[in-house]
């Protein structure tokens, strides 16, 4: 018996969705990080993201209007948007962003829509999420890719100027991730349609958690498709097929609404039973039924590279800004609260970890314009910019306290922590991205030969024997290289390369190096160990995608540092670059020992050990001096904070503009503060209880001008206006019986 035909006992085959959804989609940076040699050549070549005129004004213009509009507490204390928020969205082809101009759409760049949605998201989640959804996974992009060309002249034009409304159903109460195991049927068969007999599908549906269904005037629909009569000539198991169905089609049945935490995005259920739709319905007509998971899987990695990850840069932002001139303006015990070493660790950690989601986004959206369609790129995305844009919220509510869970205009956080957990919840939890998806599909996308390899072990050709030797032979071969040079740096670890023009950066490049060598040593052991087990052995195939997500990040890191930070500004940016690629690497490092400790052949887990002289940490390190830094840095009003907060756009009045005003107002008069200080020290006034008073002592004592008088004055005002939080005045007579706002309410604070 050959080694092929014992293997072919033991290996269980790739179902028909993994093999689709590993078609699906190409291999990218992430594919030299697997094999152990991170290609910074092709990370320096990849074109720099830059926003179009016509993106520019696009921003300039619609996208400052609808900030304007929004009232993110008046959406919160209502029912659902207000129709004049979704008549602009319509009236200025929000919903057309990915739609190509040929067709009435705007057709932007990944990146300029990724920061569009960012941007509305730090104003109000529920409007994002509503532009979010059109312009990600939806019926617009499986149309452009696999519609005919019947149904991209008529839908595409009505999709792009709001005529129509789409959602995507996929989801069921009985099959969320696992998309082999929808329940929803449609059956080949013949019905009316149209006042003539057709060939169709009668298709029966519940779905439930589908964004804009309750508004909905098309909805898509993910379905099996069955033809037990043979109708088609065919086999009778079809497979997973997509619809497009119109709200008044006969049985369709939208509306009832979900309550997504109370952020007031339209979500909600579908349903019909035994609905007939004829052939005409299935996007790119009868010779798609089945392809359904191949058309899902290849829309969905861009999708899940914009909008998803756009939210978790969004909150990073909003968390850093806004915790940055909280830390600077409010005052404990004589300081301002930002001079304290427990308020510095968190506000480092917030500074670094927003530097690196907007080095990850640009990055990614930057591989995406290029065509690319890198699935498992874009779960790394997903699942590290949605988790980190959650951990840095976590870390500014500490920091702005009693201010942060108060709701009402000014609290620019709330909104955010409350959505956070949605974005990481929506195309699947962050448990299945990590665990499965990540090295699940990396370890089959980026191997050279596993797929080949794994193919013809399942293979029924005469030759198949041959082709597993001929794959066997150049597996060995690569496996024994990837050992010889994980030791090699192990021993030698000036060896590892660096081409980087600057030299603060070639340290972190050689350190990059030297981790993915020993990834590559470690991922072919555990094939070679655990074979198919490791497909079950989640924790651990989990921290393999953990070190390849975090070195894409640091990869991420150098070339946004390299690329976007101009020459003038690299002082300023410097201490946030250092954090968040030590942060990467670290986190990348850390992972492999847990992977390592945790391995069950102790044999074989002593050896990888060996091989790679992988016995102690040796990236660089955060020290605290780094972070008394990045902390100093981050409190100053600079060119560079600006560039990485730059999704943050106040508008007069709200409470990232109250915020900012204080911010400003108080770096406008550091001077003055110190003056006012030394003269407390000295004793030459005498502090009062309020700061105001101990101003007018300063006066009184020459101690200030008038005019340095009146500018104190001034930010003082600011400064105790950012620092309050909304209060209302609940007028019994506004309520109903259930004692539930009739109206929304209305702060007696920010008027």
């Amino acid at each position: 018996m050959s080694l092929r035909t014992k293997l072919k006992k033991v290996l269980p085959s790739i179902s028909i969705t993994e093999q689709e959804a590993l078609d699906a989609g190409d291999v990218w940076l992430e594919g030299s990080i697997y094999q152990g040699k991170p290609d910074f050549d092709a990370l320096r070549a990849v074109p720099a993201a830059v926003l179009s005129a016509d993106e520019q004004a696009f921003i300039d213009g619609p996208l400052k209007e609808l900030l304007g509009m929004i009232d993110d507490t008046e959406i919160q204390n209502g029912i659902h948007l207000p129709e004049y928020i979704l008549d602009f969205l319509k009236k200025e082809r929000f919903f057309s962003l990915i739609i190509p101009k040929s067709f009435g759409g705007l057709e932007f760049s990944p990146y300029a829509n990724s920061t569009i949605v960012g941007t509305i998201a730090t104003k109000s989640s529920a409007v994002a999420v509503t532009v979010m959804v059109p312009n990600s996974l939806g019926p617009g992009e499986l149309l452009l890719h696999f519609g005919t060309k019947e149904q991209q002249a008529h839908y595409l034009p009505r999709l792009a100027n709001g005529r129509d409304i789409p959602c995507f159903a996929l989801t069921s109460p009985e099959a969320g991730s696992d998309a082999g195991g929808i329940p929803d049927l449609g059956t080949v068969t013949k019905g009316m349609y149209n006042g003539e007999e057709v060939l169709g599908l009668e298709i029966t549906w519940d779905k439930r958690y589908i964004t804009l269904a309750p508004i909905a005037t098309v909805l898509g629909l993910a379905f099996k498709v069955v033809d037990p009569n043979g109708l088609l000539g065919g086999k009778e198991n079809l497979g997973i097929t997509c619809a497009l169905i119109p709200k008044e089609h006969p049985g369709v049945e939208l509306g009832n609404r979900h309550d997504p935490m109370g952020i007031r995005f339209y979500n909600g259920t579908t349903r019909g039973n035994k609905v007939f739709v004829p052939m005409e319905f299935i996007i790119g007509g009868q010779k798609n039924i089945g392809r359904g998971w191949q058309m899902l899987v290849s829309c969905l990695g861009a999708g899940r590279g914009i909008s998803l990850p756009a939210l978790g840069v969004s909150s990073s932002q909003v968390a850093f800004k806004g915790a940055s001139e909280y830390a600077a303006v409010r005052e404990q015990f004589g300081l301002a609260i930002g001079q304290f070493e427990g308020i510095q660790e968190k506000l480092a950690d917030i500074a670094g970890k927003t530097y690196l989601q907007e080095a990850m986004r640009v990055l990614t959206t930057e591989g995406l314009g290029m065509g690319l369609k890198p699935s498992v790129v874009t779960a790394i995305a997903k699942y590290h910019m949605t988790e980190i844009g959650r951990d840095v919220l976590d870390s500014a509510m500490d920091i702005q306290a009693g201010k942060a869970i108060q709701n009402g205009p000014q609290n620019t956080l709330a909104s955010g922590y409350v959505a956070q957990p949605i974005a990481i919840t929506v195309e699947g939890a962050n448990i299945l991205t990590r665990n499965l998806m990540i090295f699940g599909q990396g370890v089959m996308r980026c191997h050279p030969y596993l797929q080949s390899m794994v193919e013809s072990i399942h293979s029924e050709d005469k030759n198949a024997d041959k082709e597993f030797n001929r794959i066997l032979r150049k597996t060995v071969g690569y496996s024994v290289a990837n050992s010889l040079r994980a030791f090699r740096l192990g021993v030698l670890p000036f060896t590892a390369g660096a081409n980087s023009a600057l030299p603060e950066v070639r340290e972190y490049e050689k350190a990059a190096q030297k981790l993915s060598a020993k990834l590559a040593v470690y991922a072919d052991f555990s094939l070679l160990v655990l074979g198919g087990k490791l497909k079950q052995a989640e924790m651990l195939s989990a921290r393999l995608g953990d070190v390849m997500s975090f070195l894409y990040a640091a990869m991420a890191s150098i070339k946004y540092y390299e690329q976007k930070v101009a020459s003038s500004e690299r002082e300023q940016a410097a201490p946030y670059f250092h954090y968040a690629t030590r942060f990467a690497l670290q986190s990348a490092e850390q992972a492999l020992h847990k992977f390592l400790d945790n391995f069950p052949a102790s044999g074989t887990r002593k050896f990888m050990r060996f091989i790679t002289m992988n016995y102690s940490t040796k990236m660089p390190k955060i020290s605290d001096d780094l972070i008394r830094e990045l902390a100093t840095q981050a409190q100053l009003d600079t060119v560079f904070k600006k560039q990485i907060t730059h999704l943050v756009k106040p508008v007069e009045g709200d409470g990232h503009h109250i915020n900012e005003q204080a911010y400003k107002a108080k770096m406008g008069c550091l001077d003055l503060l110190a003056k006012v200080k030394k003269a407390l020290r000295a004793k030459t006034i005498k502090p009062a209880i309020r700061f105001a008073l101990t101003l007018d002592n300063a006066l009184v004592a020459n101690v200030i001008t008038e005019e340095e008088y009146a500018q104190l004055i001034d930010y003082n005002k600011k400064r105790e206006r950012a620092i309050r939080v909304d209060e209302f005045d609940f007028d019994m007579n506004l309520l109903d019986e259930n004692a539930k706002p009739i109206n929304p309410l209305k702060s007696v604070v920010n008027q």
